[in-house]
């Protein structure tokens, strides 16, 4: 006993996560073949594959697609005189689209996807396993261990090795998480902008073919839209999904046909525009105006973000596919249509698009064109909600109410109160504005943030995981930025044109963020120096100097080593604790999900007289605790089976017969070990030690388990005691940390922890919804902590 008090001292002080005498760090030679990129060992037939190439058209390039409705209006949208100009600014609009969307995303982002995950948040996830950046640090070697969690070995003397050390710096750390939130925020503005832009975009279709039809009246219809849209959210795309793929795939062929119609009409002189040598002309003539359009030929290629983003329910083969065989060709050719129309009617530049359509289709086209914006408005809206989502795993957003809209897809998402935030600032932009030309600006700021953030971070991912050869590192780097730097240097000059809007948005989300962020890490380091150590509970005895009464106490705490404060200061105020006593962790790691069988971890604190223990819950950020309904009757399972296993190992360790082997071929082999004065089991994945261990609690299938000694029956005497304690009543105890700033504190700390971060506690979901827990079974303890 004195030994294993000495070893948890000496933890505590050292100040690791976990109890290091539990020996988990255990060779990883044989799960090293699990840490694949479980999405990307996944194997489709070429039907199957072509088959999500056309679902994923619907999700995926709905906001890529609609691009044709505006760019030529934000790119002269005040008329244009050369037609000089008009084949410049399509030749930069070609190579914007082979640039970027082609070259960069589809075949080199897309493959740094998190297991299948895209976006912002997932390259941070992808990071975080590959350096120390989280600034949370609840993360342990075990949760290495999961199937999920791929990871890359890096050499210790090579340029990623040193890039991991400069990573892992505390200033370093801070710079990147905002790096990322920016991006993020970003995205949340691109889900506001895009069905304003979008909308509005379609719905001035209405003035070409009615002139005498007010501007008002359009805005009015893009508003109508716009409510409509936002009220069916809770519906969730799985309802009308089926819809978006045939829309968008009859959009694209519509586009494409009617620039093969313009071409055919008009001439091919704008075919010269795939020479590289007129984006040259167009940028050398040094006018002011030609440097301003291109903000609007930024327009060109946004959606590309959604490509990343959108990414999940697709393999990247699909993705692939259905960019360079439909969306690319149909682009070129719309964008190329409508220049060829423009270079013979040079006063129709701020309708182009509806102005080159044939009369004989014309609302058909205006029909499909509205229902292309309400997908490509979808689509971003759902990548909004399961950025927020992620953002949520990671600390970074006030706790919001989740919903999950589809049985069949887990990351098909509904999030109430963002969703009508988001509704009330489209409509805001779209009656602000009520122009194409204010809001254009506005979202190309947005986008183009996006990508720089995108791009900064793809740096890091092809060093530390790819591991790749610092030329192509400048070569990448320098073509991304340089296009991405000049389309930026161009918005900055329309700031007072409309680009405010997303950084304002931006500034707001981002200050909500990180302010939370904050207020949670001070939070958990408030508990993690304030825990208390196993020598003090040890000390107490089996009754911890209290009286134990009937039933089970579980003590949520967001550390998973060490007893929390709130437990000390629980048993310091009152004289009674549950016979039973579990600290409960809920976590979540830089993982898109942690499967079922690996979720869960069952430690044992102190002799089993205590009757205290420790279940860790894990999960990714696509995971939603609230999914788990049943929280609290698994949670009990893996206890139970726990203490069975437990019991089964020191049966079997005293007496002088072992496990009968299983009897059918698809069980596997338990072996026993004896080492030292830990008994332990081993089955894969399954390790059961006998002295405080911590282990994957699961189910042995298929095993058949004799004991031919009844000596040690007296064992399972436990598991009837949790029983009974479990019948008697289960209370949950959560703590309730106040975070206050000291009075020597910096006015913009008071404001941040004071007053900002106080109104989002307030505001936020509590913990007892988020745990699904009855208020007839919560016990909240308060306890205040200065910062």
């Amino acid at each position: 006993m004195a030994s294993e008090l000495e070893i948890d001292q000496g933890n505590d002080n050292k100040g690791n996560m976990w109890d290091m005498e539990q020996k988990l760090d255990q060779s990883m030679d044989e799960e090293a073949g699990k840490l694949r990129n479980m999405y990307r060992e996944k194997k489709f037939s070429a039907l199957l594959v072509i088959r999500l190439a056309y679902q994923s058209l619907g999700v995926v390039y709905g906001d890529l697609g609609t691009s044709p409705l505006y760019v030529f209006y934000n790119t002269f949208p005040h008329g244009v005189d050369d037609p000089e100009d008009v084949i410049g600014a399509l030749s930069l609009i070609i190579y914007s689209l082979t640039l970027v969307p082609l070259l960069k995303y589809v075949f080199i982002v897309l493959r740094a996807n998190d297991n299948g995950q895209g976006g912002t948040l997932a390259l941070y996830s992808l990071l975080c396993r590959h350096a120390n950046i989280k600034i949370i640090p609840n993360q342990h070697r075990t949760d290495e261990e999961l199937t999920t969690y791929s990871r890359t070995t890096i050499h210790e003397r090579s340029f990623a090795a040193k890039t991991q050390r400069w990573l892992e710096g505390h200033f370093t750390k801070s710079a990147i998480l905002i790096l990322v939130l920016v991006g993020t925020c970003m995205v949340i503005g691109d889900g506001i902008l895009t069905p304003a832009i979008s909308v509005l975009s379609a719905a001035g279709g209405i003035r070409v073919n009615k002139p005498e039809i007010h501007s008002g009246v359009v805005v009015i219809v893009a508003v109508v839209i716009l409510v409509g849209l936002f009220s069916v959210q809770h519906y969730g795309t799985d309802k009308v999904g089926w819809l978006f793929a045939p829309i968008v795939l009859v959009w694209f062929i519509l586009i494409g046909g009617i620039g093969i119609y313009n071409i055919w009409r008009f001439g091919g002189r704008v075919l010269k525009a795939f020479s590289p040598l007129y984006v040259y002309r167009y940028i050398r003539n040094g006018r002011k105006e030609s440097w301003l359009s291109l903000g609007g030929i930024l327009l060109s290629i946004t959606g590309t973000e959604a490509l990343f983003a959108d990414l999940a329910n697709f393999p990247v083969s699909s993705v692939q596919i259905a960019f360079t065989l439909l969306v690319f060709p149909c682009l070129l050719l719309a964008y190329s249509g409508q220049a060829a129309y423009l270079v013979h009617n040079l006063h129709h530049s701020q309708d182009v698009f509806y102005r080159s359509i044939p009369d004989k289709i014309y609302w058909p086209v205006f029909v499909v064109a509205t229902l292309a914006a309400i997908v490509a408005s979808q689509a971003t809206i759902t990548a909004t909600f399961s950025i927020i989502k992620q953002a949520l795993a990671h600390g970074c957003f006030p706790r919001v109410k989740v919903v999950h809209t589809s049985k069949k897809f887990l990351g098909q998402i509904y999030i109430p109160d963002i969703n009508w935030i988001l509704m009330i600032l489209c409509i805001a932009v779209t009656a602000g504005f009520k122009n194409q030309s204010q809001i254009g600006n506005a979202y190309g700021t947005a986008v183009v943030l996006v990508m720089l953030v995108t791009t900064l971070l793809m740096i890091l991912v092809m060093i530390l995981v790819w591991h790749c050869h610092w030329i192509l590192v400048i070569v990448f780097t320098a073509l991304s930025l340089i296009v991405e730097c000049t389309y930026f240097s161009a918005v900055l000059f329309k700031v007072d044109q409309g680009g405010w809007a997303p950084l304002a948005i931006a500034g707001v989300f981002l200050l909500v963020m990180y302010v939370w962020h904050y207020g949670t890490l001070k939070r958990y380091e408030f508990e993690l120096h304030s825990k208390v150590s196993m020598a003090w509970i040890l000390g107490l005895g089996p009754s911890l100097g209290l009286v134990r009464v009937p039933g089970i106490g579980l003590v949520y705490t967001e550390l998973a080593s060490g007893v929390p404060h709130i437990f000390s200061h629980f048993i310091t105020n009152l004289p009674a604790i549950h016979s039973v006593v579990v600290f409960v962790c809920v976590k979540y790691l830089p993982v898109y999900t942690v499967p079922e069988e690996e979720r869960f971890l069952v430690k044992r604190i102190g002799p089993k007289n205590y009757h205290i223990f420790r279940c860790v819950a894990r999960y990714g950020y696509k995971d939603l605790h609230k999914k788990d309904d049943d929280f609290e009757k698994k949670l009990f399972h893996n206890l139970f089976m726990f203490v069975r296993l437990e019991s089964m190992m020191e049966g079997c360790s005293d007496s002088e017969y072992s496990l009968c082997e299983p009897q059918t071929e698809q069980s596997r082999d338990f072996t026993l070990n004896n080492n030292g004065n830990t008994n332990s089991l081993s089955n894969g994945d399954l390790t059961i030690s006998s002295v405080d261990s911590i282990v994957p609690a699961r189910s042995p299938a298929h095993v058949n388990v004799t004991f031919q000694s009844s000596s040690h029956f007296s064992e399972v005497d436990e598991y009837e005691f949790l029983s009974n304690c479990r019948e008697a009543g289960v209370v949950h105890i959560l703590g309730n940390t106040v975070v206050v700033a000291t009075r020597d504190s910096r006015f913009y700390k008071k404001i941040a922890v004071d007053y900002i971060y106080a109104f989002l506690r307030k505001i936020c979901r509590e913990n007892s919804v988020i745990f699904n827990i009855p208020h007839e079974s919560l016990l909240n303890v308060g306890q205040v902590f200065y910062v």
